[in-house]
């Protein structure tokens, strides 16, 4: 894959009942924190800037994370839109919408 950045959300939904869902979704967001990608925290999910295989990458340690620590059972969705010959930016679609 191509070294241009893409955009992408990545959504955790905790099933497990031993703690609160947020407690593992906190934990999730500190391996994003970790990787030094360009990221954004939202009500449903996280977005993601960065190149491809570092996305997929951080995807990987974040489900590598929960299953280390024992959470039982997660749903993790993950939305990346890729442009084959530039950059794909988060600002690039909502400039025209920020205030």
């Amino acid at each position: 894959m191509h070294t241009y950045l893409v955009n992408a959300t990545l959504q955790i939904l905790p099933l497990a009942q031993d703690k609160h869902p947020y407690e593992w979704v906190d934990e999730a967001i500190t391996v994003i924190e970790a990787s030094q990608l360009k990221y954004e925290v939202r009500p449903f999910a996280t977005e993601l800037e960065g190149p491809y295989d570092q996305v997929v990458k951080l995807f990987n340690e974040v489900n590598e994370h929960l299953y280390k620590n024992k959470c039982h059972e997660w749903i993790c969705n993950l939305q990346i839109q890729i442009r084959a010959d530039g950059d794909m930016t988060g600002d690039e679609k909502t400039v025209k919408y920020q205030r």
